[in-house]
């Protein structure tokens, strides 16, 4: 005998399952194209920031060439190629994205710093008069104060330093810039006071350390000035002041300055001795 209320309640109960097993399917379809997203956003981040960066070319070069309308892996096709020390081939990656119509400011202000790193100042001056002067960014004044230099247009690389100097947080780098500009100019008083004030928002920047020596030197100052240094740090900066002394034709100096070179070097301090020794020879 056939029970048409328990036939009714089977065949609704199977399609029920049926549902929620189609609910499931969708719902697990989704998350794993979710998951894939953000695993490939993580990984993209990873290869631009402490992956390898040769390994992090070959990734993007692999990715461009499976979505090569996807301006994000063109973009980090050109960061990693200038991580990768290759600017010449990270301008022409920076092009592409660049003649996109998604490109951004901020890309035009990358393309100028893969150029000014491959040595094309004029292409670069031409990617940042592209860029609007509304924008206004650390690294956008920085490469104007650089462009600024090259053409020794020395009032407006000092305004685009200042600037620059304003936009950020952590100053040192431009501010040690600006310092060797100003040496190169024989500025030497007020490279000085910029590469004191880099090492207070970095103290362990030996590249100002060692430029602040050279301005210091050119005004015949060879002491040391009154900043944190290791002991093999203060050797080599004794070494710096050394050379310049000698430049400078003031030899007794230059001989003392590379006696106490080798002396307060922890090692055996070869380039000094060398010196050392040619200069008695």
């Amino acid at each position: 005998m056939r029970h048409p209320g328990l036939m009714l309640l089977c065949i609704g109960g199977a399609l029920t399952l049926a549902a929620c097993e189609q609910v499931r399917n969708i719902t697990g379809e989704q998350t794993i194209d979710a998951v894939n997203v953000i695993d490939e956003s993580n990984l993209n981040d990873i290869m631009l920031t402490v992956g390898d960066p040769n390994e992090a070319v070959a990734y993007f070069r692999r990715a461009v060439a499976e979505h090569p309308d996807r301006i994000d892996l063109q973009r980090g096709l050109a960061k990693s190629l200038v991580r990768a020390g290759k600017p010449r081939e990270a301008t022409k990656a920076w092009q592409k994205v660049v003649d996109s119509p998604q490109a951004t400011n901020e890309d035009r202000v990358d393309l100028a710093d893969a150029q000014i790193r491959a040595g094309n100042w004029d292409k670069a001056r031409a990617a940042l008069n592209a860029v609007p002067p509304t924008y206004e960014t650390y690294k956008r004044y920085r490469l104007e104060a650089m462009v600024a230099d090259a053409d020794k247009d020395w009032k407006k690389a000092d305004s685009f330093y200042e600037i620059a100097a304003g936009l950020t947080t952590r100053p040192a780098g431009v501010l040690n810039n600006w310092g060797y500009s100003k040496l190169t100019r024989a500025e030497y008083a007020d490279a000085e006071k910029l590469f004191f004030e880099a090492l207070t928002y970095d103290p362990k920047m030996f590249t100002a350390k060692n430029n602040l020596v050279l301005a210091r030197a050119a005004q015949r100052k060879y002491d040391m000035p009154p900043i944190r240094m290791t002991q093999v740090e203060r050797a080599q900066l004794l070494y710096t002041a050394a050379l310049s002394a000698i430049k400078q034709g003031d030899l007794v100096i230059g001989k003392t300055l590379l006696q106490q070179a080798i002396d307060t070097h922890p090692q055996y301090f070869e380039e000094a001795a060398r010196a050392l020794a040619a200069l008695e020879d």
